[in-house]
């Protein structure tokens, strides 16, 4: 009789630490390039041009800085949650559902490391 896992391997945790550490490199980059781009600091905006250009582009203008707004806020939780994957790492918690308190399956993981419900869990909601 097998017994059931409660917690990932030492090895398998720093495996999806790198992973985790990755994404997360990844995800700031983005971060900041949208920030840029809502500060205009990527030189793409309308400013150096005429006036009549100016009027024509604030409807999109404004249009265009709610979605980075959106992207950027989106953006933001997903470098939350995983760097609360980093911390469930070092707490060794890290891969148990928070509602079967079973492991989430491996492949769940290296495909949403900040996940915290199985896929069980997921559809049970």
């Amino acid at each position: 009789m097998s017994e059931e896992r409660v917690r990932y391997s030492d090895e398998e945790l720093e495996e999806f630490r790198a992973v985790i550490n990755q994404k997360l490199e990844l995800a700031k980059r983005d971060y900041d390039k949208i920030m840029r781009s809502i500060r205009h600091e990527d030189g793409n905006d309308v400013a150096d041009t005429s006036p009549t250009y100016k009027g024509l582009e604030d409807g999109s203008a404004a249009s265009s800085l709610e979605e980075q707004m959106q992207l950027a806020q989106r953006q933001a939780k997903f470098i939350q949650g995983l760097q609360a994957a980093l911390v469930r790492i070092e707490n060794k918690t890290y891969g148990i559902c928070r509602e079967t308190g079973k492991l989430i399956s491996k492949g769940r993981l290296m495909a949403v490391p900040h996940a915290t419900l199985s896929i069980e869990a997921k559809k049970n909601r």
